[in-house]
């Protein structure tokens, strides 16, 4: 047997002594270290895998400056909140985390277009070149997709599948950056080669910085329970991520890979091929078990798979309770954050995340800022989500969910899209500024303060079945389908527009009725009454009957506008005079009732009752009367608003 290497012995040592209690330790990493390291700041480790081979419960990884290429694969997590394992980049230095390679030796093809050739063997065990984006619910548009990705001074060109299209680029029409659509990269394999083709616009790639995808994952664990991992202060970025779907392991740019107690935040996170940050399912239990039979129902397929986790021990015990906080998250092309089943009890909060799905050549049905699956018990609060097709939205089983004070704009889908949820969940204290705010097709929601300043759709869903749950838990206590309505629509301020509300020309067929409108008027329609109150419609939106004594103003002005400055972000509002007079009392649990399906009242994700007492930046309202729409003190008249 060949004898293990110095370096080797000396990791599994140093190992053995620090699982003692009492002996946590600082691991120092530095890429302008040597390969001889103990961790110590004198003798640095030369990658963060190395010191994450040794790292143990209670031991920090702290990574000084520089540029680090390489998929950190942690083989263990910490055992409790108080000793976890923490990797953070050195205070005030900037360290990045790529899954991508330099690539040289370009030659001239043809006119703008140059070509590499590369043996598979540089890509090792995995070549994105030869991966396939593919999974339950993606949408190909009638082309392959490789989960590799070219990068010309740090921004990716887009895929083709013809070579022609690389020596003649066309914009791409469904691309929000049309201009960038025509630089331009094609890929072919054989079993000994990979060829690349890109149009760099007459740069020279070989002076250039050109980058390719060469890993799956910048962040990510190959075993499910490493829990209690932080991640904290780096800039993660280009990796060959695959489609996520619901029913497969979701593995992001950064994920925790079925584990609990993780804490991702103050992070950078960009340009991953799908998603960036996954909180998601575990392969065990399934991987695209859609597509492996499609002739059977995808809403049974999930359901199934449910049952399964279930019985493997899918409680707050096992997995979730995150923390994702801080980031700036964009450039990903199929989700900021999602999670499928793995993201119970956990806290997604003030992170930033835009550009999402910027590219549009392929599509899907879990495509979104944050998408997520079984939101049980997640707080889901003060994010900017912007230019990310669909904002938020959360899928089966948001039950004991908050959403609260997101900003969510120029999202050319939904600000948020609530689908096949039983409640009880709390949306209170957003701004929903795209044209439309809100796509609810659940029941049991509770919607307070709350501008919306485009339409609502409203929908039943009468062919999927999905579960509701015992309070605060993943025990299922019956599965049922979307009657629709349900809801409570308290102290919210409705925007009109100049779009036209619309009703089907029946509404007592059996196919599922899509309504869409400004105000609550469609609800009207739906086979469960909705309550309502204290609420404010401007420029045209309409209240439902039941929402007979709110203030309904139909003056022409606009009711808000919204400029995004970059560095800052400010909303112009804009209230009848007459709007100040309206007395509302602060919204709690006793006033909510409990939904009709789960029979469960409206709490905070902890269980403890809710008071929707202070507004979006976190001021507490007045008691006596706690103001409509997300700002305590709207006041009458034009009044501008920094959001940011």
């Amino acid at each position: 047997m060949k004898p293990l290497p110095r370096q080797s012995i000396l990791a599994l040592l140093l190992a053995g002594l620090a699982v003692q209690p009492g002996l946590a330790r600082d691991l120092h990493v530095s890429a302008s270290s040597s390969e001889a390291a103990n961790g110590s700041v004198a003798r640095p480790y030369h990658t963060i895998s190395a010191a994450a081979q040794v790292a143990v419960p209670g031991d920090t990884v702290i990574v000084h400056e520089g540029t680090y290429r390489e998929r950190i694969t942690p083989p263990r997590g910490g055992d409790s909140e108080e000793r976890r394992i923490v990797y953070q980049a050195a205070p005030g230095e900037k360290v990045t985390i790529k899954g991508s390679e330099v690539i040289k030796g370009w030659k001239p093809f043809s006119d703008n277009v140059w070509q590499v050739t590369l043996p598979n063997g540089f890509f090792g065990s995995y070549n994105p070149y030869q991966d396939l984006v593919q999974g339950d619910w993606f949408e190909a548009k009638g082309r392959p997709h490789h989960t590799g990705e070219v990068y010309l001074n740090g921004k990716s060109l887009y895929e083709v599948p013809l070579l022609p299209k690389v020596l003649d680029p066309q914009s791409f029409p469904d691309s929000r950056d049309r201009e960038a659509s025509t630089w331009t990269w094609f890929c072919e394999s054989d079993d000994r080669s990979t060829h690349i083709y890109a149009n760099f616009h007459g740069k020279n790639p070989n002076d250039e910085l050109v980058e390719i995808n060469v890993r799956d994952s910048c962040f990510y664990p190959a075993t499910t329970g490493c829990d209690y991992i932080t991640v904290r202060g780096f800039r993660l970025t280009q990796a060959a991520t695959q489609w996520a779907a619901p029913t497969a392991e979701q593995i992001g740019l950064i994920g925790t890979n079925w584990s609990k107690g993780w804490i991702i935040e103050d992070n950078v996170i960009s340009d991953s091929k799908c998603a960036g940050i996954t909180l998601g399912k575990d392969r065990a239990s399934g991987q695209n078990v859609w597509s492996a039979d499609p002739t059977r129902d995808g809403a049974l397929h999930y359901n199934e798979l449910i049952e399964r986790v279930l019985k493997a021990g899918w409680s707050r015990e096992q997995v979730g309770s995150h923390v994702v906080r801080r980031n700036t998250i964009f450039n990903c092309e199929q989700a900021g954050i999602c999670g499928s089943l793995g993201a119970i009890f956990s806290e997604i909060t003030d992170n930033h995340v835009y550009n999402i799905w910027v590219k549009r050549q392929f599509a899907g049905e879990e495509i979104a800022g944050i998408k997520l699956h079984a939101a049980i018990d997640v707080l889901i609060k003060g994010n900017r989500v912007h230019h990310a097709g669909r904002g938020i939205w959360l899928d089966w089983m948001a039950q004991g969910t908050r959403v609260s004070a997101n900003l969510c704009y120029d999202n050319d889908r939904d600000d948020l899209f609530m689908e096949v949820n039983h409640g009880p969940f709390v949306v209170d204290n957003n701004l929903f500024l795209s044209g439309l705010s809100l796509r609810d097709w659940s029941e049991g929601g509770a919607y307070v303060h709350n501008l919306f300043g485009g339409r609502i759709e409203n929908r039943a869903e009468p062919n999927r079945a999905t579960p509701y749950h015992a309070a605060h838990s993943t025990a299922v206590m019956g599965v049922r389908l979307i009657e629709g309505g349900d809801n409570r629509f308290y102290n919210n301020l409705f925007c009109g527009g100049d779009e036209p509300s619309t009703l089907p020309e029946s509404i007592n067929d059996e196919v599922p009725r899509r309504i869409f409108g400004y105000g609550l008027w469609m609800y009207d329609h739906a086979a469960n009454p909705v309550k309502a109150g204290g609420n404010i419609y401007l420029r045209g939106a309409r209240p439902a009957v039941v929402d007979a004594t709110s203030l309904v103003f139909t003056g022409a002005g606009p009711a808000w506008r919204f400029e995004d400055l970059g560095q800052s972000g400010h909303l112009i509002l804009s209230l009848p005079t007459e709007a100040s007079g309206s007395q509302v009392p602060l919204i709690a649990t006793t006033g909510l009732g409990k939904t009709k399906i789960s029979g469960l009242p409206f709490e905070s994700p902890t269980g403890k009752p809710l008071v929707v007492d202070s507004d979006y930046f976190g001021k507490k309202r007045d008691s006596r009367n706690a103001g409509v729409g997300p700002f305590a003190d709207p006041a009458s008249s034009q009044r501008r608003i920094k959001l940011w």
